[in-house]
């Protein structure tokens, strides 16, 4: 009898401090809306490491990617370009900047982020200290993953397992990163 490896995980809304909440089209196509209750809103954060994680649309199983020219993207197989950093600040604003890609010279860190329009930003225009990088999650619900390795590239991932229903209430979050819950 064969186990799958577990990861613990949350379905969560990313909401901008620029009042938007990061969405994924059907087709892949990543904005912001205003809209609470879009079923194109909910992601998985998966860990995939210390304070690392993977962004996976609930709705439609696809995982979000920065390329090395700083565009967002949509993937059907996890892959390098899907790692994030997940860091909270004091005001219980979280970043997530790409674990691959960076400014060449001055080695700052390329970020996800939705400007005052809704529109997805380029990571390499996105700084840490500005609103646009700033998203607080709200935690639908705690729910456990199949890891993504990368070695598995190819492979299909079954569906998330709900465990657990959790407040909206940002004031749960207790400054913990969703990579440190357990």
């Amino acid at each position: 009898m064969s186990v799958c490896p577990q990861l613990k995980g949350i379905v969560t809304r990313l909401y901008s401090q620029h009042g938007y909440y990061l969405q994924m089209q059907p087709d892949g196509t990543m904005d912001g809306t205003r809209d609470e209750s879009s079923s194109f809103s909910q992601f998985n954060l998966i860990p995939v490491g210390l304070r690392i994680v993977a962004i996976q649309g609930a709705k439609s199983g696809l995982y979000l990617g920065m390329n090395s020219e700083g565009y967002l993207y949509s993937s059907e197989h996890f892959n390098p370009e899907c790692k994030f950093k997940e860091s909270v600040f004091e005001n219980y604003y979280v970043t997530y900047s790409s674990m691959l890609y960076r400014q060449t010279q001055s080695g700052r860190a390329w970020y996800i982020g939705i400007n005052r329009e809704g529109q997805v930003m380029k990571g390499n225009r996105v700084k840490k200290n500005k609103g646009a990088a700033h998203f607080l999650p709200k935690v639908i619900e705690v729910a456990m993953y199949k890891d993504p390795s990368l070695h598995e590239v190819g492979s299909r991932e079954s569906p998330p397992r709900k465990t657990a229903k959790t407040s909206d209430s940002p004031s749960n979050h207790k400054g913990a990163s969703t990579a440190d819950a357990s």
